[in-house]
Formats: C-alpha cells, sequence, structure tokens
C-alpha cells in the first residue's frame, strides 16, 4: 500500500493518486474538485472545455478560454485547499493559449501529451505551475527529457508514463499496442532508468506517475512495485456520482462487455480505445459522417476529408448521445459494474 503524499516542489497531494483528464466534458470541474478534496490530484481537460457555451458554435476558442477559468473556479470551490490541475494537448490548435489560460486561472499543474510539450516550460514562464510531460516510451521519455535540459535547463516536476492500457488517443502505432501490452513493466523500467539519468544530473528527484489500465488495488500496487510515485487513473473516475458525464455515458461503461473494447482509429489517424457501438460500428463499415463545421480543435485534421468530426462525437458522448457517440475508454472499462463516489474510488485503489 502507498498512501505517501506526491510532492512537487511546494505543492503536495495528501494522495499520490492523479485523475486523468477526460475530453470532451468528462473531467471538468466537479469530478476534478471531488478528486482534489479527497486529497488526490483533480485534472480538467481543456479538450473542447466550453462545448456548453452559448456560442461555442459561433466562437469555439472564445467559449474555450473562458470555460478554462469558469472551470476551474468551479473545481476549487470544490477543495479550496487540493492541488488541481489541468490536462493539456499538444495537438490541440491554440495550445499556448489554453496553457496560458490555465495558468492564468490559477492551475497547479500542466499535464501535456498527445505529441511532446517541448515548448512547454517556455510558455509557462516564471509562473510557478508545475509541468508534467506525458510519456510512453523510452525513447519518447529520452527526448523530452534531453530537450528541457538542453534549451531550459530544467527537468520535469512530475513525468506522466502512459501505458498502452490506457484510454482515448495512445502514444502508440496500432500494430505495436497489443504486444507492448505483455510487457510494458519492461518499459517502464527503461523509463525509469532515463529519469535516474537526470535526477543524479540535477540532483533532485523526478517524481513520476503510471497510467493506463490501472483500475484496482492490484495493479495500484503493482505500478507501485515497479518504482512509481503515483498513479493516474481515468476510467474508474467515470463510473462516479462526481463524474461531469451524463448519466448515460456512465452506464455505457457499466453495461459493456469484455468483446465491447476496441481499438479505433480517430479521424487525425491517431489510434484510441473506445466501446463498440452503433456509431462505431457504422465507422467500422466505412459510413462518412455529417458533421457540424469545424470547431478548429486539432492540429491535423482536414475536415474535408475525415469520415466524422472527433469534437461532435466526444461532445454526443458527454451529453449522453450514446448512439451518435465515440466512447473513449480504458482497458479494464468493462470491469465496471456499479456507479460509485470518488472517494470509494480511491479507497479501493489504495
Amino acid at each position: 500500500m502507498n498512501r505517501k503524499p506526491l510532492r512537487m516542489g511546494k505543492i503536495e497531494a495528501k494522495l499520490p493518486v492523479i485523475q486523468g483528464g477526460m475530453g470532451v466534458g468528462i473531467s471538468l470541474g466537479g469530478l476534478a474538485g471531488a478528486v482534489a478534496k479527497e486529497g488526490g490530484i483533480g485534472i480538467i481537460s481543456a479538450a473542447q472545455i466550453g462545448f456548453r457555451e452559448p456560442d461555442f458554435d459561433r466562437n469555439p476558442r472564445e467559449a474555450n478560454l473562458r470555460a478554462v477559468k469558469t472551470e476551474y473556479d468551479k473545481a476549487r470551490s470544490l477543495a479550496p485547499e487540493g492541488v488541481i490541475g489541468f490536462n493539456i494537448m499538444v495537438a490541440m490548435r491554440g495550445y499556448e493559449e489554453y496553457v496560458r489560460a490555465a495558468i492564468d486561472a490559477g492551475a497547479d499543474l500542466i499535464i501535456s501529451g498527445a505529441g511532446l510539450p517541448t515548448d512547454l516550460p517556455r510558455i509557462a514562464g516564471e509562473s510557478g505551475a508545475k509541468l508534467a510531460p506525458i510519456v510512453s516510451t523510452e525513447k519518447s521519455a529520452q527526448v523530452i527529457l534531453k530537450y528541457w535540459d538542453k534549451k531550459y535547463h530544467r527537468i520535469p516536476d512530475l513525468l506522466v508514463i502512459e501505458g498502452p492500457k490506457a484510454g482515448g488517443h495512445l502514444g502508440f502505432h496500432l500494430g505495436e499496442i497489443e504486444e507492448l501490452q505483455k510487457k510494458y513493466d519492461e518499459e517502464v523500467t527503461k523509463i525509469l532508468a532515463v529519469v535516474k539519468g537526470y535526477e543524479d544530473r540535477y540532483a533532485q528527484h523526478i517524481p513520476t506517475a503510471l497510467a493506463g489500465g490501472i483500475s484496482d488495488r492490484a495493479a495500484a500496487d503493482h505500478a507501485f512495485s515497479l518504482g512509481a510515485d503515483a498513479i493516474q487513473v481515468a476510467t474508474r473516475f467515470v463510473t462516479t456520482e462526481e463524474c461531469d458525464a451524463d448519466i448515460r455515458y456512465k452506464e455505457a461503461y457499466v453495461n459493456a462487455k469484455e468483446s465491447d473494447i476496441v481499438i479505433v482509429k480517430s479521424p487525425v489517424g491517431m489510434p484510441g480505445r473506445a466501446i463498440r457501438n452503433a456509431f462505431i460500428r457504422r465507422v467500422e463499415a466505412g459510413e462518412q459522417i455529417p458533421h457540424s463545421p469545424c470547431h478548429g480543435c486539432l492540429h491535423k485534421c482536414d475536415p474535408s476529408a475525415i469520415p466524422y468530426c472527433i469534437t461532435d462525437a466526444l461532445i454526443h458522448a458527454a451529453k449522453g448521445e450514446i448512439d451518435e457517440a465515440l466512447l473513449f475508454c480504458g482497458a479494464d472499462a468493462w470491469k465496471a459494474d456499479r456507479i460509485e463516489t470518488v472517494k470509494e474510488v480511491i479507497d479501493s485503489l489504495l
């Protein structure tokens, strides 16, 4: 059992549990605030965070930036003393603006993946917000640590290691996911060896959090046994009372069977894990699904060439419009059998 606090400089979470960021609209201020209140680290997803704003269709960037502050304030009101951060994808258009908006709102921590956040230290400047890149392989850990060392003369405040059992977009090629699942412990050991080299160079500990497929006490204990300082958990928090998603989204997890969990290809070519539903079957059949005007979410998206709009599909999910939705999930989503509280989830993990 590990109930040691997670320390990042002067910022300390009482419990070594980070709630993973889930967009669109799954981990907003309600869930993040509830996790932070219990002593973990609550993470708000910045991905199309303003989808409920009245002007989202006309001015998505402005709506999103406004909602960054709104959702942070909501979380902070629930956990005045808790640790609250944002997950901001490098692949997002307007990435720098979202990072600065999160910092201006008061975020303690910025977790950043979906690409390597090479320029995150420059964007954050002297703000004091803690910076946490996400890596999935030894190679990506080497690249980001070396780059930050050479260009900014600094190391991450936290390193998140996200494995192939994670939900949503995955940091692996489609063909290597199944094989890596069998031997990911080896990759984690290699990543931690890279981290150790930079710890020695800076004479400073770099906390690490292991993510992907951590759904119960045994998986959490295993993560700690490998040397992780914390665990990052997302899927387990979907089926909580406090999760910001519609109840029908949560029930889709509860009703899912193991055979329903599949690897899909997103419109921008990245592999992801989701629940097979009516929407996925239409995509698998090659149907071109009409979509709304572009909301400018991801850099590499060409609206004229995509089979469906990922923003539309994820907003349908958050609103509980299940048959029209992309239901991103982790590998163990099928294990959920009831709606719990955030406290119950954390207690079951630790």
